[in-house]
């Protein structure tokens, strides 16, 4: 539905008219500007500026100031009574946002990498389900770059260095890049003690022809060939395992391997902690409060790596 704003309000909103209500409002309130910075949390030089301006604006004197008292003007009860239930009807308004981000209500449309999502997101997602009922869920896996915007998608979950600078991205998470391969690799060929060594080895090629490491605190491509070449996480870890190479992969992939032995680290100084976990929004829109509530939610829940 298309609103038509009045001449009125479209005036209104040129001005800095809001700047100063309720500060006065306070004051008329309570009495007194100590008391009213008290309420306001604010200075009560802060409530002195705002009230100045306001009547500078208005020009007219809203309050009548004495050392020891503060009262009303003529025109400052006549301005209070007529501003103090629009001020009352923002603040319910205010209320009334809070209480739906509280009780959020909707669909959620977004996308998210395929590996990374079904392993984490989907299930967070399930578990926001269960907590907001009023919330529905449609979600895209996909490795590609999908245009958010054209496909009317609310946010997308980003992995790594963002490109696309018309997108507002919030970060959720940092994880690392793992260099790691099976003890059954390592019983037919040595550990790599530096970079060198590292490039004599059998390295498994991800869906991009280069590992990255740190080398004096800066990230660098490595350039890798390997015998196997897969643009799938889960199937780099399973040829590792099966002792055919070293790969690279985030800790979600390889976290609960390492634990329990299944894969051995190599060369822990060359992983790179900077990658990110994004996620990214149209910049055109203001965000629902359902959104930032959702997103809220993954940043509390989504681990980095450590």
């Amino acid at each position: 539905m298309k609103l038509n704003m009045s001449a009125t309000v479209q005036r209104l909103l040129k001005m800095k008219y809001l700047e100063g209500i309720a500060e006065f409002c306070s004051v008329a309130e309570v009495g007194n500007f100590t008391g009213a910075a008290n309420k306001l949390d604010t200075s009560v030089a802060q409530i002195s500026r705002k009230v100045a301006s306001l009547e500078k604006q208005l020009g007219v004197k809203l309050l009548q100031r004495t050392t020891r008292s503060v009262s009303l003007t003529e025109a400052g009860e006549l301005y209070f009574k007529q501003v103090q239930p629009a001020l009352q009807a923002l603040e319910d308004a205010q209320l009334a946002v809070s209480a739906l981000q509280q009780s959020p209500q909707g669909l959620i449309k977004l996308t998210a990498p395929v590996a990374f999502g079904e392993a984490f997101i989907a299930p967070l997602l399930n578990t926001f389900m269960k907590m907001y009922s009023g919330i529905s869920v449609q979600c895209v896996f996909s490795n590609e770059k999908l245009d958010i915007v054209e496909m009317g998608l609310d946010l997308a979950i980003r992995i790594g260095k963002l490109q696309d600078s018309t997108l507002v991205a919030k970060k959720l998470a940092t994880r690392h890049l793992y260099i790691c391969g099976s003890p059954s690799y390592f019983e037919q060929h040595s550990v790599p003690q530096t970079l060198d060594e590292l490039k004599q080895l059998d390295l498994l090629v991800g869906s991009q022809p280069f590992w990255r490491a740190v080398i004096d605190n800066k990230v660098h491509s490595i350039p890798v060939q390997g015998r196997a070449r897969y643009n799938s996480g889960n199937a780099l870890r399973d040829a590792s395992l099966e002792g055919l190479g070293l790969t690279q992969l985030p800790g979600f992939y390889v976290r609960d391997d390492l634990a329990k032995g299944n894969l051995i680290e190599v060369l822990p100084a060359l992983k790179d902690k900077q990658e990110a976990i994004w996620a990214v929004f149209p910049s055109n829109r203001n965000v629902a409060p359902k959104i930032r509530l959702l997103v809220d939610f993954l940043a509390q829940n989504i681990v980095d790596d450590r």
